[in-house]
């Protein structure tokens, strides 16, 4: 070998690693975690426990930043214009994640363009609830009340288009059912309005309903999941119930910029799952109705596309409109 060419070879071993050519390995620097909420609701706990975790999985500060606004499209829209940093990630749930880009004439992103999957967080399952004075106590005894009464019982919604709204839509598909869809600004009005005896009965999370489940204002008679809640154990699923495809379970799940480097993406999912399996994280998730996601990229992004085909299609059927 030449003293050129030996001289050279000894010049680039003494150059920093990089992978690749010019960049310094992820992360370089603080991430943003945005949650599209308020403070202090599920999707801001989830968050600020996820940040929490990865922070210590990824040796750099995961730095929460709440960006609200119409049903948390405004939040993901900033992670989706980051391009390609991966320090910019957040936590997108149901709505901006599968049901919005049905919904919205406009877009301001691509959601399976411009947001990469990275791992499903959380999963908030809803239920369905009725007024105890109805005299309704079981499923069965609701079927037969709504076959008896075509659109006259009430079903109260957080609002149109969203989740709560939608799992009402195909329960009534599912079921050949015909109930008045009563919307609210919020899953709160609704419920006051539930217990007040305004409205006959709602679908909405778990953890929302069940102080007045376990005061007996409400009755609680099919959790809308494929699997039972740990907070109320004796309330069958819709699918033992024999409507498996009733499952307006709500999620949260990790996405980084659409085109984010893969190799990062896997460092981010790497960090999250590890931090998932953590016994804090696992009990905060569940002291709030929350049931802890994990699993690869690839199930997540399977997961989301199922979730958009089956709500565009509710969607569709129903002919559902935002107001």
């Amino acid at each position: 070998m030449s003293l050129t060419r030996r001289g050279a070879l000894a010049g680039l071993g003494a150059l920093p690693f990089t992978t690749t050519a010019g960049a310094q390995a992820f992360p370089s620097k603080p991430l943003t975690l945005i949650v599209p909420f308020p403070a202090g609701g599920p999707a801001d706990i989830f968050g600020r426990h996820l940040a929490q975790g990865m922070a210590a999985q990824l040796g750099k500060p995961v730095v929460v930043e709440n960006k609200s606004g119409v049903a948390g499209v405004t939040g993901m829209d900033f992670v989706a214009k980051a391009g390609s940093d991966p320090h910019v990630i957040g936590i997108g749930s149901a709505s901006a994640g599968s049901i919005m880009q049905s919904l919205m004439p406009r877009m301001p992103y691509d959601p399976e363009r411009d947001l990469a999957p990275v791992i499903l967080v959380v999963k908030v399952q809803e239920i369905l609830v009725v007024n105890a004075k109805t005299g309704v106590t079981d499923f069965k005894g609701l079927i037969a009340r709504l076959k008896a009464e075509p659109g006259k019982w009430t079903c109260g919604s957080a609002g149109t288009g969203g989740i709560t709204h939608l799992a009402i839509e195909l329960f009534k598909r599912e079921t050949g059912t015909d109930i008045l869809h009563v919307p609210y600004r919020g899953a709160a009005p609704a419920t006051n309005d539930l217990v007040a005896g305004t409205i006959q009965s709602t679908i909405l999370d778990v953890p929302v309903l069940l102080p007045h489940i376990r005061s007996g204002a409400l009755k609680a008679l099919a959790v809308t999941s494929d699997v039972r809640s740990p907070l109320l154990p004796d309330v069958p699923t819709m699918r033992e119930l024999g409507f498996p495809r009733v499952n307006s379970d709500n999620w949260y799940g990790l996405f980084a910029p659409g085109n984010a480097l893969l190799a990062d993406r896997q460092r981010l999912h790497d960090a999250a799952a590890a931090t998932l399996k953590s016994k804090d994280v696992v009990d905060a998730y569940t002291a709030v109705g929350g049931i802890v996601g994990g699993g690869s990229t690839e199930d997540f992004a399977r997961f989301r596309r199922e979730e958009i085909a089956k709500w565009a299609e509710v969607i569709q059927l129903a002919n559902v409109k935002l107001e």
